[in-house]
């Protein structure tokens, strides 16, 4: 389990960071936090959804690695496939947390039980002077772009349920040894009412590049089959068939029991 401290000149100058560093630690990660500044990069490769927990309204954004609690389908035989790495996996064994001596202040944090950190690793986060190595320095600015883009995100996220763009997505797997499997909870945003937004609101959202993530995230979807591609060459059961389509809506079910 991870054990992040913030990083300290005095607790910390002799501690490095080994060279090189892998993806091993999600190996077992079906789903990775995204921020909306990576949908354009990373709907080459990942189906980038929403998703939130039953007893919490907020949504957060994610990529899919698998189709299963577990799978991730992208990191196989220590190798990682995809054509990009999410910002949120590749910082590891780094993180900001809560500057424990400075109320409300975000710092550097780094997982000290982590198996590429230790004195006797490559390279230093301070000099002999004490004074924060180039290493060090670019992790903290990969650190606070990484926080300003987590902002950008929530913020997007925000536009779109205040506009009411968001609809939720069940997914059907019928896999070859007859199991039916549905994953539910999945959210993106709903292109019919993207259409419908007024001509004002369209300007506004072009104006400030909302159209940018919002169509990268609808493309994304089309990377479920790559999914299905990589699962059925990892596994003995195989997809052979799967379907994407909105969860109907209290108000359309109603619509159609009337009709």
């Amino acid at each position: 389990m991870a054990n992040f401290v913030p990083v300290k000149k005095d607790q910390h100058q002799n501690l490095k960071l080994a060279n090189k560093r892998d993806l091993s630690h999600a190996a077992g990660q079906h789903i990775v936090p995204i921020t909306a500044a990576e949908y354009a990069q990373a709907s080459a490769s990942f189906p980038v959804v929403f998703v939130k927990n039953p007893d919490s309204p907020r949504f957060r954004s994610v990529a899919m690695l698998g189709l299963e609690s577990g799978e991730n389908l992208f990191f196989q035989d220590n190798k990682w496939s995809a054509l990009s790495v999410p910002q949120s996996i590749g910082m590891v064994p780094f993180a900001l947390g809560l500057d424990p001596d400075k109320e409300n202040t975000l710092t550097s944090c780094i997982d000290v039980d982590s198996e590429f950190v230790g004195e006797d690793k490559d390279l230093p986060l301070f000099d002999e002077e004490g004074k924060e190595t180039e290493v060090f320095v670019n992790i903290q600015k990969s650190l606070g772009r990484l926080y300003e883009n987590e902002k950008m995100t929530e913020n997007f996220v925000k536009e779109l349920e205040e506009n009411n763009l968001l609809h939720e997505l069940e997914l059907r797997i019928d896999l070859s040894n007859g199991e039916k499997k549905k994953l539910v909870g999945l959210y993106t945003i709903d292109e019919e009412k993207v259409k419908t937004l007024s001509d004002e609101k369209v300007v506004d959202f072009h104006k400030r590049g909302l159209f940018v993530p919002i169509y990268a995230m609808l493309g994304s979807l089309g990377q479920i089959n790559r999914l299905v591609q990589l699962r059925n060459q990892a596994s003995a059961t195989k997809v052979v068939g799967i379907q994407i389509a909105p969860v109907a809506t209290e108000a359309a079910n109603e619509e159609v029991a009337e009709s």
